[in-house]
């Protein structure tokens, strides 16, 4: 079935369009659609770091440490909280002294995922994460990301150990199991987030999709259309919290399986 264009990703083809189509000619890469060349999630993408971009700039503006506002307390929250489930909190939890020098990374990839996951709240929107490739390059930033900290912190050499075991003889067969071990959390990060997105947005579509055919089917039904009034405006309630609530546990997973991945490479007992 051929995708179907959002408004925002014609515009963004309206003013890159022929810069991508000149990369992928360069590239020897054939878009799918020479029309549209940059696609729905790409385009989504690019919103989205847009919005963080503005977002921010109009958040450190409004800083102030005597009388935060209410939207400095709630991006606080996401840092620091009662329940120690901030970024911040589960670093120095999991990593201990030195732990904040990891928070620019892991804090930048939570807030585009959750950005990412709630954007399709937007009417004409679509979350950039339900499309597979976008959860697999968060991956691969966090896969080469916790690597290299453990490189830089430990040296080649110490942190390759971490791949052989304590025991000399077993090291091949524990390079091969270390290896898999480690690939295999790049297809876990990879669908789970794009399987929970996927879903939570066909969800949220079709059945308020059925809402609308209920309540135009009981505007015809005299009096059950009277009874089933209600449902039309309660039912896009629920499945906009549920879809809210999916959003943040897959953001959420999406950091803490990071944090967890980077405190076993920088570790002193690495």
């Amino acid at each position: 079935m051929e995708e179907s264009i959002l408004g925002i990703t014609k515009l963004v083809n309206a003013l890159f369009g022929k810069l991508a189509l000149a990369l992928l000619g360069a590239l020897h890469i054939q878009p799918s659609n020479p029309e549209y060349p940059i696609p729905n999630h790409i385009a989504m993408e690019l919103l989205v770091f847009a919005l963080a971009v503005v977002f921010f700039l109009w958040l450190r503006a409004r800083l102030s440490v005597e009388r935060p506002g209410g939207t400095q307390q709630a991006m606080e929250m996401l840092l620091r909280n009662p329940m120690s489930l901030g970024v911040a909190d589960m670093l120095e939890n999991n990593i201990g002294h030195g732990a904040m020098r990891y928070l620019p990374m892991i804090g930048s990839i939570g807030l585009f995922v959750l950005f990412s996951n709630l954007i399709s709240l937007v009417p004409g929107l679509a979350s950039p994460t339900a499309e597979v490739s976008v959860p697999l390059g968060c991956a691969i930033v966090v896969f080469l990301y916790y690597h290299w900290s453990g490189l830089a912190k430990h040296g080649p050499v110490h942190y390759g150990k971490h791949f052989m075991g304590p025991n000399v003889y077993l090291s091949p067969l524990m390079v091969i199991v270390e290896s898999v071990s480690h690939l295999a959390r790049l297809l876990s990060l990879t669908v789970r987030l794009w399987v929970n997105m996927m879903v939570s947005e066909m969800l949220y579509g079709i059945f308020l999709g059925l809402t609308l055919a209920l309540f135009l089917f009981a505007g015809k039904a005299n009096a059950a259309g009277y009874a089933l009034a209600p449902v039309p405006f309660l039912a896009p309630v629920i499945f906009i919290i549920l879809h809210i609530f999916v959003a943040f546990v897959q953001a959420f997973v999406f950091t803490i399986l990071p944090v967890i991945y980077l405190a076993g490479a920088v570790s002193e007992g690495h």
